[in-house]
């Protein structure tokens, strides 16, 4: 599998990332993830049927604090921190869809 990888392979899951990659990154790119997936192959292999599946590895699950608000930011020390703002809101670029992107 990670032989069969592409530099067009790698511009689909960059594009799909909405990242921009060059041609001369592609290749590169190419290289490091199929050396990734050749890694992931090898410990596929690897026999782990004796193995118990463990959710952690500490001894410790959900360790939870209390939830108390602290300290906020004025409206106005945020909006005035903001790129772009839309009456009371903070205005974002739209990430879904064809809001753009790389």
């Amino acid at each position: 599998m990670a032989d069969e990888l592409t530099s067009a392979d790698v511009r689909k899951v960059a594009r799909l990332a909405r990242l921009a990659v060059s041609e001369a990154d592609a290749e590169r790119y190419r290289v490091e993830l199929a050396a990734v997936l050749g890694y992931i192959e090898r410990l596929r292999e690897v026999d782990v049927s004796g193995v118990e599946p463990m959710a952690h590895v500490a001894g410790e699950t959900n360790r939870l604090r209390a939830d108390e608000p602290g300290p906020t930011l004025a409206n106005e020390v945020l909006m005035g921190m903001a790129p772009a703002s839309e009456g009371a809101f903070v205005k974002v670029p739209k990430v879904l869809g064809d809001g753009g992107g790389a």
